[in-house]
């Protein structure tokens, strides 16, 4: 049976770490024939995209990213058993991901986002993360683009509590795949509803031009070659 995945977080008013701006510039109650939303939030809130921009100076931006770099064959890489607070190292990801292949969009899924609340500080400081050793085993596989459904730099963590800021080499997959060109998805959802390996996956970012990051509407399709 065909099926469509949904990945995409809503973006809400009141979160705790991401703040929108939103209000009414036309409303019905008061008498207008329209009713008009602005609404305005961080690029890199919510389920987004990152560009290589975002940690390298010299990198691309959103005016480069074209269609066929955010849609195609996915691997789903099941790493739902591994407990919070644990590194995924290279041994984890490469034993989940026999199945990875050249230029595929990895699907990263710990099931984070029915473990805590990302309304809660804890889905920052308790989730697991990536080593910087399954990062570069990524990085050699020659995929194109990675998504996340759970914050995957330990120093994420650190943003959130303010206790310090990171320096620049710690935010490790930023580092090891975004700045070698990689399309990062951050804060994906409901990967725990696909039932297949290897899904179709459409990540349709807004076209934001010149941006280091844009908001994200994703997909995964299965069985839409029967």
């Amino acid at each position: 049976m065909k099926r469509i995945v949904d990945l995409s977080m809503a973006v809400r008013e009141n979160h705790f770490r991401w703040k929108v701006e939103r209000r009414l510039l036309r409303n019905y109650e008061q008498g207008d024939q329209m009713q008009l939303t602005w609404a305005g939030w961080n690029m890199h809130s919510f389920s987004h995209m990152d560009t290589p921009r975002h940690f390298d100076r010299g990198g691309f931006t959103t005016d480069e990213v074209t269609p066929d770099m955010t849609i195609g064959d996915a691997a789903l890489v099941d790493l739902s058993s591994v407990p919070a607070n644990t590194g995924i190292d290279v041994d984890l990801v490469s034993q989940a991901g026999t199945h990875i292949q050249e230029q595929d969009i990895v699907l990263l899924k710990t099931e984070w986002d029915l473990r805590e609340s990302i309304d809660k500080p804890e889905f920052w400081t308790n989730a697991p993360y990536m080593t910087q050793d399954a990062c570069v085993w990524l990085r050699e596989k020659n995929i194109k683009a990675i998504g996340f459904d759970f914050p995957q730099d330990y120093c994420i963590r650190h943003y959130v509590l303010g206790d310090r800021v990171p320096e620049w080499g710690e935010n490790t997959t930023h580092v090891e795949l975004l700045c070698s060109g990689i399309l990062m998805f951050e804060y994906l959802c409901n990967l725990s509803e696909i039932r297949t390996p290897r899904p179709y996956f459409i990540g349709l970012p807004l076209k934001l031009a010149d941006s280091d990051g844009v908001p994200l509407r994703a997909v995964a399709m299965e069985n839409w070659d029967e």
